[in-house]
């Protein structure tokens, strides 16, 4: 009996090792199997991405807090803020208010108010309003500054190579970035312009975020026949156009 349960005990023992080792084998398969699949990484970096963007939208348009707003992350900041600019809009194109009158009628109530306030505080017995003192600090208005330097150093470096005659492709969509503006400006005035312009902020982002998988196939098929076009009218036209004098390399 002792000899019995001995090699029925070794033989379960037996069969535990053997299912482990069955276990590691699939095991091992399995991961063999997921190594020889193909990743699905590569087919999606190969997406089309309208204006070959890589990154999220929310990233693109700075991220933080205007980012937020834009894309109507908290929808009450939002609706705030596109309805003050609806409000400078109507007030000022519409019921034509001047900038300069609004200002000063804004100074005049409050410095009124404040200046009341100030001195009936001895008649009623309660403090005066504390006026917070406003000043810009100087780092912030140096780094302002300086980007706003470097940016329009850029802006005369791209219009000086354009100039040049180098990129005929950039040359061309800058005129009729151009034209176009000048046709929209002619249409409305500056404000106007840049109401409409706050709106499609406000509006063409979070569409395009909710949309993104329709949109970019869509772009993909137009950005193929743009450059279709532009390939044929560079070979009966634009090839044929004499170019200006290339740069001489500098020598080390």
């Amino acid at each position: 009996m002792a000899e019995n349960k001995e090699e029925s005990v070794g033989e379960s023992v037996m069969e535990k090792i053997m299912e482990k080792f069955h276990d590691d084998d699939s095991s091992s398969s399995d991961s063999d199997n997921e190594k020889s699949k193909p990743s699905s990484s590569p087919v999606k970096s190969q997406i089309y991405r309208l204006f070959g963007r890589e990154k999220p939208v929310h990233t693109v348009l700075g991220g933080g807090t205007p980012a937020d707003v834009f894309l109507w992350r908290n929808k009450k900041i939002s609706a705030g803020v596109l309805g003050g600019a609806t409000a400078i809009w109507v007030l000022f194109e519409l019921m034509e208010y001047h900038l300069l009158a609004l200002v000063c009628h804004c100074l005049i109530l409050s410095l009124a108010i404040l200046f009341l306030w100030s001195n009936a505080s001895t008649f009623i017995h309660k403090s005066p309003p504390r006026i917070p003192e406003v000043s810009i600090p100087e780092d912030v208005a140096v780094n302002v500054a300086l980007s706003l330097r470097y940016e329009i150093n850029r802006g005369f470096t791209v219009l000086r190579d354009i100039a040049s005659g180098r990129d005929l492709k950039k040359f061309l969509v800058v005129i009729a970035g151009l034209w176009v503006l000048s046709i929209v400006g002619s249409c409305c005035n500056f404000l106007a312009l840049f109401y409409i312009a706050f709106v499609t902020l406000h509006t063409v982002p979070v569409l395009y975020e909710k949309y993104e998988d329709k949109v970019d196939p869509f772009a993909e098929k137009v950005m193929t026949e743009v450059k279709k076009h532009y390939a044929t009218f560079h070979a009966k036209c634009l090839s044929k156009i004499p170019r200006g004098p290339l740069k001489e390399k500098k020598h080390q």
